[in-house]
């Protein structure tokens, strides 16, 4: 196979994987606090011996959009949505865990947990306890939770301090290996939740654009191995 044939089939395999994060994209549209993704292409440029230089594209790098989802009011008293930055900061068994998913509910022991009954983090680093006995729930602004307006716990707010190190474990949480810092002026939703920040329209537009170029490269692939074939066949004779 020639050059133009093997940069053809790493663009190829570049808009594959573009097409598997835009499906998944539209498939987590309505899921709450999901992160919309997209892929980075990268070009690979390498000398050759006694001819042209080689290129090839190579798409390997998700970029996660941190662009606000819509608040959705839900009344719900232990749902919360992040208004501006920062994530929830959640225990889970393979350490600490950062989400935008404010769909919580209460344990059988009183902790505050995920829908995969992961712990909600305090500022410190601890669970957040609700006693058995507390009524009227509040969360203020800053994270406070209250119960009768007494103070109980503060939800903890962090952010990474390199984005370019959070790395998508699943749909809505994500792991920062290179640690995370508190929130400076955190504010939480009380009965909101934060959408999907994905634009379907804008997804589906570009799946469409990444098939015509996949169907595009497919046709030059096919046609080069027509000329090759027809090449070897006249050789043969």
């Amino acid at each position: 196979m020639e050059n133009a044939g093997y940069t053809t089939l790493t663009r190829q395999s570049g808009l594959l994987r573009e097409m598997q994060v835009v499906a998944n994209n539209i498939a987590n549209s309505a899921t709450t606090g999901f992160r919309q993704e997209g892929l980075i292409f990268s070009e690979y440029v390498q000398d050759v011996e006694g001819g042209e230089s080689l290129s090839m594209a190579r798409g390997n790098v998700r970029n996660t959009s941190m662009l606000q989802g819509a608040l959705a009011q839900t009344g719900g008293t232990l749902d919360m949505a992040i208004e501006g930055g920062g994530f929830f900061l959640i225990e889970t068994p393979s350490g600490e865990r950062l989400t935008r998913a404010g769909n919580f509910v209460l344990s059988a022991e009183g902790d505050l947990v995920t829908n995969d009954g992961f712990r909600v983090l305090d500022a410190g680093g601890a669970p957040v306890f609700v006693p058995p006995d507390a009524r009227n729930v509040g969360v203020s602004p800053d994270g406070t939770l209250s119960s009768d307006g007494r103070p109980l716990s503060q939800i903890g707010l962090v952010q990474p301090i390199d984005r370019n190190d959070l790395i998508r474990e699943d749909g809505v949480m994500f792991r920062a290996d290179g640690g995370f810092e508190p929130v400076e002026n955190p504010r939480i939703l009380q009965g909101f939740l934060e959408n999907a920040n994905v634009d379907p329209i804008s997804q589906i537009t570009r799946m469409i654009e990444i098939q015509r170029a996949y169907e595009m490269g497919q046709s030059f692939l096919e046609t080069e191995n027509e000329r090759v074939m027809s090449a070897l066949d006249t050789l043969t004779r």
